[in-house]
């Protein structure tokens, strides 16, 4: 199995929502930081010899038709040269929007603190939160940059493997891009802010394996949520 889609777009800018719609249409499974801490203690240690520069793709992602959201949207050049006849997806929302959203979630206090004592801690740390250090807070800095992030992708990605969508456009943009028909239920929209905040128990860190369960227990739960919108 090789990727056929890679989600170069941030977390938190509707990649849940992404993840279920490509499997719905057929790229199944989708790669998400949420099937990493289901997979953590096979999938955690690949990525970070990752992010030290040693990849190795095949591993990481076998099993998988696509991917978005965090970790792999940090590596998404060095993917769509891996995987030439991928196509590319940069999801993305307004700047101060997403910035409410991260800070209420994966980039909050408690968020960070939690995963800094799990098995996905230094993963998050040398993939997503030191990119941004001390300004993690800072409203202006974070918007700027998330914006440069976009622009570059736009800029550098060849333009006949782009999309740049937004969940809220739904099914028809994503289907044309892809080119497979329009399912005629409604596109999956889950994850919310709210979603989040109340998926997590902000108490003792788990194991891995604990960990693991926590992740597929969300996950389950969000595929509940898509499909009872289909009702």
């Amino acid at each position: 199995m090789t990727l056929e889609v890679i989600g170069a777009g941030l977390g938190r800018t509707g990649t849940l929502s992404l993840k279920l719609a490509l499997e719905q249409l057929g790229f199944a499974r989708c790669h998400h930081m949420i099937e990493v801490i289901a997979d953590v203690r096979r999938l955690a240690p690949l990525w970070e010899e990752a992010a030290r520069g040693n990849p190795r793709w095949d591993a990481i992602f076998d099993g998988f038709a696509s991917t978005c959201d965090y970790p792999a949207c940090r590596f998404w050049k060095e993917l769509s040269q891996h995987y030439p006849e991928a196509k590319i997806i940069l999801t993305t929302r307004d700047p101060d929007s997403w910035f409410a959203s991260i800070s209420q979630t994966i980039f909050s206090p408690p968020h960070r603190a939690f995963f800094n004592q799990t098995a996905i801690g230094a993963l998050m740390r040398e993939t997503v939160y030191d990119t941004f250090g001390e300004r993690i807070g800072d409203q202006a800095f974070m918007t700027q940059w998330f914006r440069d992030w976009n622009q570059a992708i736009i800029d550098t990605a060849p333009p006949e493997r782009l999309l740049v969508f937004q969940a809220k456009q739904g099914w028809e943009p994503l289907c044309a891009f892809l080119g497979v028909p329009v399912p005629d239920t409604p596109f999956p929209h889950v994850n919310s802010s709210q979603d989040m905040q109340e998926g997590i128990e902000f108490s003792e860190p788990p194991p891995p394996e604990g960990l693991e369960e926590m992740g597929r227990g969300y996950l389950a739960a969000l595929r509940q949520e898509a499909a009872a919108q289909t009702r």
